[in-house]
């Protein structure tokens, strides 16, 4: 008894200790890390919601972007940081499910993080420069069917959304094209604006902008109803390509083993973010849709975040994409 005493004395320190960081946590700046360049969907998104998250833990969340590898720079930095709650990272079905099938990843993307929210979802377009020679999804088509091999499509690398929905897209169409990596979808679309790559399967709230100031042009939304945001785009079902849909899921993790206090205040300020009727406003008019709020807890994410990989990783491997 007298050599387990110490031992008890000491865990009911640790104890004690760790409850009062949880109770006081946070007592410095958040980092968010984004896997990502800067100025694309992922990195609005943060954005958006640190600035919330802010006013809710009396933190400033700093907004990081760690980019290449098609985002597992980023999620890997995420996994190897202290588990305190002082470093996050926000994802996608892309860097958390997808990069999986395709990496020798370092990590398991399921038992090496901690969910914290599942985030809003990104219907897609189908866009192409402004002087591509098509003016609808059918005339696309009919077009890429005709130059096999000539048009360039603008990815965030290999296995991202962009790239696996342009594989998809390729599939049902029996279309070819060539696929260019860039170190996430916004420095892509400045490249589609400006001309040099040609066609892009990019997130709504990426491209949403551009499309309404006419710098590019908008075949069809990926979604089975129009966007609220943009009801002039038909759908893929209107367009002439039914059945094509798709989306881009978003979550945020902690690194292993971050106390579950701290998990929990993380997550109440999420919610309270996504509940805010001015980031509502703000995410929605980019095309955002939001998961209820029983879909946005921690365990919600870990179990949406189990069955994507269950569902893609069959898809994506059959696939045979290999790293760029």
């Amino acid at each position: 008894m007298r050599k387990l005493f110490p031992a008890i004395i000491g865990l009911v320190a640790a104890l004690g200790i760790a409850s009062a960081g949880a109770q006081t946590y946070p007592s410095r700046p958040i980092t968010l890390i984004v896997p990502f360049a800067a100025g694309g969907p992922a990195d609005a998104l943060a954005r958006a919601l640190g600035e919330r998250m802010r006013a809710s833990l009396g933190q400033t969340v700093i907004i990081e972007n760690a980019t290449g590898a098609s985002g597992t720079i980023g999620v890997g930095r995420v996994v190897r940081a202290p588990p305190d709650g002082y470093t996050l990272g926000i994802g996608h079905v892309g860097t958390h499910v997808v990069n999986g099938a395709i990496f020798a990843l370092p990590f398991d993307l399921l038992k090496d993080l901690e969910p914290v929210a599942l985030l809003p979802s990104n219907s897609l377009l189908i866009i192409t420069k402004k002087t591509f020679p098509a003016n609808d999804l059918k005339e696309l088509i009919a077009w890429l069917k005709a130059n096999p091999g000539k048009a360039s499509a603008g990815t965030s690398g290999a296995g991202g959304g962009s790239h696996v929905n342009g594989v998809y897209f390729q599939n049902l169409t029996d279309t070819r094209f060539q696929f260019v990596p860039y170190r996430g979808t916004g420095p892509a679309l400045t490249d589609l604006i400006a001309g040099q790559i040609d066609l892009m399967f990019d997130q709504a709230s990426n491209s949403l902008g551009q499309v309404r100031a006419g710098t590019i042009k908008a075949y069809a939304v990926t979604a089975k109803a129009r966007l609220p945001s943009a009801p002039d785009i038909p759908t893929v079902d209107e367009a002439g390509l039914p059945g094509f849909y798709t989306s881009t899921w978003y979550g945020m993790w902690a690194p292993k083993g971050t106390p579950k206090p701290v998990i929990a205040k993380l997550s109440a300020a999420v919610m309270e973010a996504l509940a805010d009727p001015v980031v509502q406003k703000r995410l929605g008019d980019q095309g955002l849709e939001f998961p209820p709020p029983a879909q946005q807890t921690p365990e919600a994410l870990a179990a949406h975040h189990k069955a994507e990989i269950e569902k893609w990783w069959p898809i994506v491997k059959a696939a045979n994409i290999k790293p760029e």
